[in-house]
């Protein structure tokens, strides 16, 4: 098959949003604001909780999904690896509901999120949160929106006042070397991405053990956007890998890449006063 490319692609995006946005329904439907969830919820192996909505919607997408572009692999948190999607040049990644945490205890910040991978690169991606009424999409060389409008990073170009968002202990460290605003905790890997595309937030710092299917949608929007998502000595994220699993990372609206960067190796290099 040719690249995905033109009005198929944006035929293909529509198509994808629409399914996304069903299956944001389907969530909603157990989803309690406030509140813990109506959906049964049972644990995985190692604990991490998975809820009937989370195995609802992936079933439901990977229908639809598979129907758009049946030549497609797949690859999702709630179905068994197949190691067929290594060969595939086609693959579709899926987070049926980022943030179940979130999802399970009636807050908002969760998401479906859907990329289609073209030879490991996100070409497409949708990052649907739909108890935040927020729905980002993004087509590779073609920009990135939220709710149909055009998003771009913020312009902060220095980390002091920067606003930045991660897990605490990572924050707690940077704070050794860097004056900043940690922003509260946002639950949904993917929106903590989203949210650094629309310039709510300026950098986000991403722990270890991260999946393709936390980011590579998300990702896709950071992009478009004109941020960036790296290793921390700021290499490129790949995907679909054997083991698509990543190490820690750092996000950023592009222009405090290098600064985030440069604050990192201070703080390696045992560093403890702020810049």
């Amino acid at each position: 098959m040719n690249a995905i490319t033109g009005p198929t692609a944006a035929n293909l995006l529509k198509a994808v949003g629409e399914s996304c946005r069903e299956a944001g329904t389907l969530a909603l439907d157990l989803f309690r604001p406030g509140a813990t969830t109506a959906a049964r919820i049972w644990s995985k192996s190692g604990g991490s909780p998975v809820t009937e909505a989370d195995i609802g919607v992936d079933t439901f997408l990977r229908v639809r999904l598979s129907a758009l572009l049946p030549e497609a692999a797949w690859l999702s948190e709630e179905t068994v690896d197949d190691a067929l999607r290594l060969s595939h040049r086609f693959v579709w990644v899926v987070d049926p509901i980022d943030g179940t945490r979130a999802y399970m205890s009636g807050a908002p910040d969760w998401a479906v999120c859907v990329a289609l991978l073209d030879a490991g690169e996100p070409i497409l991606g949708i990052v649907h949160a739909p108890a935040c009424d927020a729905t980002y999409t993004a087509l590779r060389g073609r920009g990135a929106a939220r709710n149909g409008d055009t998003i771009r990073t913020s312009t902060a170009g220095a980390l002091v006042g920067a606003r930045i968002a991660g897990p605490k202990p990572m924050l707690d460290e940077l704070a050794q070397v860097e004056r900043f605003e940690a922003v509260p905790k946002i639950p949904s890997l993917a929106l903590r991405l989203t949210r650094i595309a629309d310039g709510s937030i300026d950098a986000g710092l991403i722990s270890a053990n991260a999946r393709d299917w936390d980011l590579a949608a998300a990702d896709l929007v950071l992009s478009e956007a004109g941020g960036l998502l790296s290793d921390l000595a700021g290499g490129s994220v790949s995907y679909n890998r054997e083991v698509p699993m990543h190490g820690a990372l750092m996000a950023s609206n592009g222009a405090l890449a290098a600064p985030l960067r440069q604050a990192l190796v201070r703080l390696r290099d045992g560093e403890t006063q702020p810049a």
